[in-house]
């Protein structure tokens, strides 16, 4: 009878243990160009903002596959489905002649381990 409720309240536990996102904030991430792209008529270049080191080119490629597919418009938000994690953030597209500039800014990374990290401003 014991192990019955021993086995009870350890299953009860480690299924709530799962369920929880564990949540926290960022002030500082990466911020620059991360990927350069040439066609006979543009030049794409697509930078992120507030990224994180180990996923910002994955994340910079999916934006680009986005952009070239016509899929991005211009003050969006939207969620990157990356390898290692999911980012939601918003797009910023900027054209000059045959020079396009995508911005992208990271608000929110939701790990694959269950963390999720919201980016906050410090300085405004």
């Amino acid at each position: 009878m014991k192990q019955l409720i021993f086995s009870i309240v350890l299953l009860t536990q480690l299924s709530f243990a799962q369920d929880r996102s564990n949540i926290k904030t960022y002030s500082f991430g990466q911020n620059g160009m991360e990927l350069i792209a040439k066609s006979s008529k543009d030049v794409v270049i697509i930078s992120t903002f507030n990224s994180k080191m180990s996923i910002r080119e994955d994340i910079a490629r999916k934006v680009y596959s986005l952009y070239s597919e016509n899929k991005l418009e211009n003050n969006k938000k939207y969620t990157i489905f990356g390898e290692e994690a999911n980012v939601t953030g918003s797009c910023i597209i900027r054209k000059k002649n045959n020079l396009i500039a995508v911005d992208f800014y990271y608000e929110k990374i939701e790990w694959f381990s269950g963390l999720v990290e919201i980016y906050k401003n410090i300085f405004g």
